[in-house]
Protein backbone atom coordinates (compact mmCIF):
# COMPACT_ATOMS: atom_id res chain seq x y z
CA UNK A 1 0.00 0.00 0.00
CA UNK A 2 2.84 2.36 0.88
CA UNK A 3 4.39 1.80 -2.55
CA UNK A 4 1.13 2.82 -4.21
CA UNK A 5 0.90 5.95 -2.07
CA UNK A 6 4.49 6.88 -2.89
CA UNK A 7 3.87 6.33 -6.60
CA UNK A 8 0.74 8.49 -6.53
CA UNK A 9 2.54 11.18 -4.56
CA UNK A 10 5.48 11.26 -6.99
CA UNK A 11 3.20 11.24 -10.04
CA UNK A 12 1.14 14.12 -8.70
CA UNK A 13 4.26 16.01 -7.65
CA UNK A 14 5.86 15.63 -11.09
CA UNK A 15 2.65 16.82 -12.74
CA UNK A 16 2.40 19.87 -10.48
CA UNK A 17 6.00 21.02 -10.89
CA UNK A 18 6.39 20.51 -14.65
CA UNK A 19 7.27 23.87 -16.20
CA UNK A 20 5.28 25.37 -19.01
CA UNK A 21 7.00 27.12 -21.94
CA UNK A 22 9.03 30.27 -21.17
CA UNK A 23 7.58 33.64 -22.19
CA UNK A 24 8.32 34.77 -25.73
CA UNK A 25 9.06 38.28 -24.48
CA UNK A 26 11.62 38.36 -21.63
CA UNK A 27 10.76 40.76 -18.81
CA UNK A 28 14.18 41.04 -17.18
CA UNK A 29 17.79 41.33 -18.24
CA UNK A 30 19.24 38.18 -16.68
CA UNK A 31 22.89 39.12 -17.24
CA UNK A 32 22.54 42.48 -15.47
CA UNK A 33 20.51 40.94 -12.66
CA UNK A 34 23.11 38.20 -12.24
CA UNK A 35 25.86 40.80 -11.96
CA UNK A 36 23.92 42.74 -9.31
CA UNK A 37 23.27 39.82 -6.93
CA UNK A 38 24.91 39.94 -3.49
CA UNK A 39 25.07 37.17 -0.87
CA UNK A 40 21.98 37.40 1.34
CA UNK A 41 19.70 38.69 -1.41
CA UNK A 42 16.30 37.05 -1.80
CA UNK A 43 15.48 36.16 -5.39
CA UNK A 44 11.80 36.05 -6.35
CA UNK A 45 10.68 33.91 -9.28
CA UNK A 46 7.49 34.01 -11.31
CA UNK A 47 7.11 30.29 -11.90
CA UNK A 48 5.68 28.55 -14.96
CA UNK A 49 4.46 25.28 -13.46
CA UNK A 50 0.93 24.19 -12.56
CA UNK A 51 1.67 24.59 -8.89
CA UNK A 52 2.89 28.12 -9.59
CA UNK A 53 -0.49 28.96 -11.08
CA UNK A 54 -2.13 27.68 -7.90
CA UNK A 55 0.16 29.82 -5.74
CA UNK A 56 -0.65 32.88 -7.86
CA UNK A 57 -4.36 32.37 -7.18
CA UNK A 58 -3.90 31.69 -3.49
CA UNK A 59 -1.52 34.56 -2.73
CA UNK A 60 -2.92 37.00 -5.32
CA UNK A 61 0.66 37.64 -6.47
CA UNK A 62 2.80 36.86 -9.50
CA UNK A 63 5.69 35.73 -7.30
CA UNK A 64 5.46 32.00 -6.72
CA UNK A 65 8.92 31.06 -5.47
CA UNK A 66 11.69 32.55 -3.35
CA UNK A 67 15.32 31.54 -2.90
CA UNK A 68 18.33 33.02 -1.16
CA UNK A 69 21.55 33.85 -2.99
CA UNK A 70 24.66 32.52 -1.22
CA UNK A 71 27.31 33.67 -3.69
CA UNK A 72 29.93 31.39 -5.22
CA UNK A 73 31.45 28.46 -3.40
CA UNK A 74 34.57 30.43 -2.48
CA UNK A 75 32.43 33.29 -1.05
CA UNK A 76 31.33 31.11 1.88
CA UNK A 77 33.50 31.97 4.90
CA UNK A 78 32.88 28.94 7.10
CA UNK A 79 34.90 25.96 5.78
CA UNK A 80 32.36 23.47 7.18
CA UNK A 81 29.50 25.22 5.39
CA UNK A 82 31.59 25.46 2.23
CA UNK A 83 32.24 21.72 2.40
CA UNK A 84 28.53 21.04 2.92
CA UNK A 85 27.62 23.05 -0.18
CA UNK A 86 30.39 21.33 -2.18
CA UNK A 87 28.94 17.95 -1.18
CA UNK A 88 25.59 18.87 -2.73
CA UNK A 89 26.87 20.81 -5.74
CA UNK A 90 29.57 19.36 -7.96
CA UNK A 91 29.47 22.04 -10.63
CA UNK A 92 31.86 24.88 -11.44
CA UNK A 93 33.08 26.48 -8.14
CA UNK A 94 32.68 29.91 -9.76
CA UNK A 95 28.97 29.26 -10.40
CA UNK A 96 26.57 31.63 -8.64
CA UNK A 97 24.44 29.59 -6.24
CA UNK A 98 21.04 29.64 -4.52
CA UNK A 99 19.51 27.75 -1.64
CA UNK A 100 15.87 26.92 -2.33
CA UNK A 101 13.14 24.58 -1.18
CA UNK A 102 11.22 22.74 -3.90
CA UNK A 103 8.17 20.54 -3.72
CA UNK A 104 9.71 17.52 -5.40
CA UNK A 105 13.32 17.93 -4.21
CA UNK A 106 13.30 19.45 -0.74
CA UNK A 107 15.96 22.00 0.21
CA UNK A 108 18.79 22.04 -2.34
CA UNK A 109 21.70 24.03 -3.77
CA UNK A 110 21.09 25.22 -7.32
CA UNK A 111 22.79 27.53 -9.82
CA UNK A 112 21.16 30.89 -10.46
CA UNK A 113 21.44 30.13 -14.17
CA UNK A 114 18.55 27.64 -13.95
CA UNK A 115 16.21 30.65 -13.92
CA UNK A 116 17.69 32.47 -16.91
CA UNK A 117 14.39 32.20 -18.82
CA UNK A 118 12.17 33.38 -15.95
CA UNK A 119 10.88 36.69 -14.65
CA UNK A 120 12.98 37.52 -11.58
CA UNK A 121 13.30 40.21 -8.95
CA UNK A 122 15.94 40.90 -6.30
CA UNK A 123 14.81 41.75 -2.75
CA UNK A 124 17.79 43.08 -0.80
CA UNK A 125 17.60 43.33 3.01
CA UNK A 126 18.24 47.00 3.74
CA UNK A 127 21.29 47.65 5.90
CA UNK A 128 21.93 43.99 6.72
CA UNK A 129 25.26 43.69 8.56
CA UNK A 130 27.82 41.57 6.63
CA UNK A 131 28.27 39.20 9.57
CA UNK A 132 24.51 38.80 9.86
CA UNK A 133 24.30 38.18 6.12
CA UNK A 134 26.71 35.27 6.54
CA UNK A 135 24.66 34.02 9.51
CA UNK A 136 21.50 34.12 7.37
CA UNK A 137 23.28 32.23 4.60
CA UNK A 138 24.64 29.73 7.12
CA UNK A 139 21.15 28.97 8.43
CA UNK A 140 19.92 28.37 4.89
CA UNK A 141 22.88 26.13 4.05
CA UNK A 142 22.29 24.00 7.16
CA UNK A 143 18.80 23.34 5.86
CA UNK A 144 20.13 21.56 2.75
CA UNK A 145 18.75 18.06 2.50
CA UNK A 146 15.62 18.63 4.56
CA UNK A 147 12.47 17.29 2.94
CA UNK A 148 9.55 19.37 1.74
CA UNK A 149 6.39 19.03 3.85
CA UNK A 150 4.14 16.66 1.90
CA UNK A 151 1.08 18.45 3.28
CA UNK A 152 1.96 21.31 0.94
CA UNK A 153 1.27 18.99 -1.97
CA UNK A 154 -2.15 17.93 -0.70
CA UNK A 155 -3.23 21.42 0.36
CA UNK A 156 -2.14 23.08 -2.86
CA UNK A 157 -3.54 20.42 -5.17
CA UNK A 158 -7.06 20.96 -3.87
CA UNK A 159 -6.97 24.60 -4.96
CA UNK A 160 -7.34 23.50 -8.58
CA UNK A 161 -11.06 23.57 -7.84
CA UNK A 162 -12.72 26.19 -10.13
CA UNK A 163 -12.87 29.05 -7.68
CA UNK A 164 -14.30 31.39 -10.30
CA UNK A 165 -17.80 30.10 -9.44
CA UNK A 166 -17.38 31.39 -5.88
CA UNK A 167 -17.26 35.01 -4.69
CA UNK A 168 -13.79 36.43 -5.33
CA UNK A 169 -13.38 37.66 -1.76
CA UNK A 170 -13.73 34.07 -0.53
CA UNK A 171 -10.41 32.92 -1.97
CA UNK A 172 -7.93 34.23 0.54
CA UNK A 173 -10.21 33.88 3.58
CA UNK A 174 -10.83 30.23 2.77
CA UNK A 175 -7.12 29.66 2.34
CA UNK A 176 -6.19 31.33 5.60
CA UNK A 177 -8.90 29.58 7.57
CA UNK A 178 -8.71 26.02 6.24
CA UNK A 179 -5.33 25.38 4.68
CA UNK A 180 -3.30 25.96 7.80
CA UNK A 181 0.32 26.92 8.23
CA UNK A 182 1.99 24.30 6.00
CA UNK A 183 0.54 25.62 2.76
CA UNK A 184 1.39 29.19 3.68
CA UNK A 185 5.08 28.35 3.98
CA UNK A 186 5.69 27.23 0.40
CA UNK A 187 9.42 27.84 -0.24
CA UNK A 188 9.59 30.87 2.09
CA UNK A 189 9.67 29.38 5.60
CA UNK A 190 13.41 28.61 5.56
CA UNK A 191 14.22 32.14 4.43
CA UNK A 192 11.99 33.74 7.08
CA UNK A 193 13.58 31.57 9.78
CA UNK A 194 17.04 32.60 8.60
CA UNK A 195 16.27 36.32 8.87
CA UNK A 196 14.52 35.79 12.22
CA UNK A 197 17.76 34.27 13.53
CA UNK A 198 19.51 37.64 13.25
CA UNK A 199 16.44 39.70 14.25
CA UNK A 200 16.08 41.21 10.79
CA UNK A 201 12.47 42.33 10.25
CA UNK A 202 10.41 41.18 7.28
CA UNK A 203 6.81 41.89 8.27
CA UNK A 204 6.90 42.22 12.06
CA UNK A 205 3.98 43.15 14.29
CA UNK A 206 4.72 46.58 15.77
CA UNK A 207 3.04 47.47 19.06
CA UNK A 208 2.79 51.10 20.06
CA UNK A 209 2.17 51.63 23.78
CA UNK A 210 0.32 54.57 25.28
CA UNK A 211 3.62 55.96 26.58
CA UNK A 212 4.97 56.11 23.02
CA UNK A 213 7.29 53.11 23.30
CA UNK A 214 7.46 50.64 20.42
CA UNK A 215 7.89 46.87 20.52
CA UNK A 216 8.55 44.52 17.60
CA UNK A 217 7.16 40.98 17.51
CA UNK A 218 8.43 38.39 15.04
CA UNK A 219 5.89 36.92 12.65
CA UNK A 220 5.48 33.16 12.49
CA UNK A 221 7.87 32.09 9.68
CA UNK A 222 5.39 29.46 8.49
CA UNK A 223 3.01 32.23 7.45
CA UNK A 224 5.33 33.77 4.85
CA UNK A 225 4.87 33.55 1.10
CA UNK A 226 7.20 34.88 -1.63
CA UNK A 227 5.26 38.12 -2.06
CA UNK A 228 6.02 39.12 1.55
CA UNK A 229 9.65 39.85 0.68
CA UNK A 230 8.44 42.11 -2.14
CA UNK A 231 5.92 43.81 0.16
CA UNK A 232 8.25 44.26 3.13
CA UNK A 233 9.44 47.87 3.69
CA UNK A 234 12.73 46.46 4.99
CA UNK A 235 13.85 45.07 1.63
CA UNK A 236 15.00 47.14 -1.35
CA UNK A 237 13.48 46.00 -4.63
CA UNK A 238 15.92 45.78 -7.53
CA UNK A 239 14.64 45.32 -11.07
CA UNK A 240 16.47 44.93 -14.35
CA UNK A 241 13.97 45.11 -17.20
CA UNK A 242 14.96 43.62 -20.55
CA UNK A 243 15.03 47.15 -21.96
CA UNK A 244 16.29 49.46 -19.22
CA UNK A 245 15.05 53.04 -18.97
CA UNK A 246 17.78 54.53 -16.80
CA UNK A 247 18.28 57.57 -19.02
CA UNK A 248 15.75 60.39 -18.80
CA UNK A 249 13.18 60.33 -21.57
CA UNK A 250 14.63 57.33 -23.38
CA UNK A 251 11.21 55.64 -23.33
CA UNK A 252 10.15 58.11 -26.03
CA UNK A 253 12.59 56.41 -28.41
CA UNK A 254 11.47 52.83 -27.80
CA UNK A 255 10.39 50.92 -30.93
CA UNK A 256 6.65 51.30 -30.35
CA UNK A 257 4.23 50.16 -33.03
CA UNK A 258 1.11 52.24 -33.53
CA UNK A 259 -2.02 51.69 -31.44
CA UNK A 260 -3.82 49.72 -34.14
CA UNK A 261 -2.74 46.58 -32.29
CA UNK A 262 -3.02 46.34 -28.51
CA UNK A 263 -1.80 43.43 -26.39
CA UNK A 264 -4.59 41.90 -24.28
CA UNK A 265 -2.57 39.36 -22.25
CA UNK A 266 -3.11 36.63 -24.85
CA UNK A 267 0.56 35.91 -25.55
CA UNK A 268 0.40 32.92 -27.90
CA UNK A 269 -2.31 34.44 -30.09
CA UNK A 270 -0.80 37.92 -30.08
CA UNK A 271 2.70 36.66 -30.98
CA UNK A 272 1.39 35.28 -34.26
CA UNK A 273 -0.57 38.46 -34.96
CA UNK A 274 2.48 40.62 -34.25
CA UNK A 275 4.67 38.58 -36.59
CA UNK A 276 2.13 39.02 -39.38
CA UNK A 277 1.64 42.74 -38.71
CA UNK A 278 2.51 44.61 -41.90
CA UNK A 279 2.72 48.21 -40.69
CA UNK A 280 6.33 49.48 -40.39
CA UNK A 281 7.75 49.48 -36.85
CA UNK A 282 11.23 50.23 -35.59
CA UNK A 283 12.91 47.18 -34.09
CA UNK A 284 15.85 46.83 -31.70
CA UNK A 285 17.48 43.92 -29.89
CA UNK A 286 18.99 46.01 -27.09
CA UNK A 287 18.36 49.42 -25.61
CA UNK A 288 21.75 50.68 -26.81
CA UNK A 289 20.25 50.59 -30.30
CA UNK A 290 17.70 53.22 -29.24
CA UNK A 291 19.51 56.26 -30.60
CA UNK A 292 18.77 59.81 -29.43
CA UNK A 293 17.83 62.54 -31.82
CA UNK A 294 20.82 64.65 -32.81
CA UNK A 295 21.08 67.74 -30.65
CA UNK A 296 18.39 66.64 -28.20
CA UNK A 297 19.74 67.49 -24.73
CA UNK A 298 17.31 65.07 -23.10
CA UNK A 299 19.28 62.19 -24.59
CA UNK A 300 22.78 63.64 -24.29
CA UNK A 301 23.84 61.09 -21.65
CA UNK A 302 22.75 58.18 -23.81
CA UNK A 303 24.42 59.74 -26.83
CA UNK A 304 27.70 59.91 -24.93
CA UNK A 305 27.41 56.23 -23.94
CA UNK A 306 26.85 55.05 -27.48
Amino acid sequence: MSDVVQWLSKTLSDWLVKDGPPPNSPLCDFKRLNFELRPGDVLLVEGRSRISEVIKIITQSSWTHSAIYIGRLYDIRDPDLQALVATHFQGDPSEQLLIESLLHEGTIVAPVSKYHMDHLRICRPTGLDPDDAHAVIGHAIRGIGSSYDIRHLLDLARFFFPWAILPRRWRSSLFEHNAGDPTRTVCSCLLAEAFNQVNFPILPFIDRSDDGSIRFFKRNPRLFTPKDFDYSPYFNIIKYPFLGLDDVGVYRRLPWCDEAMMYNDNESEFTEQAQNYCEPCATVTHLHEVKPKTGDETYQQLENKT
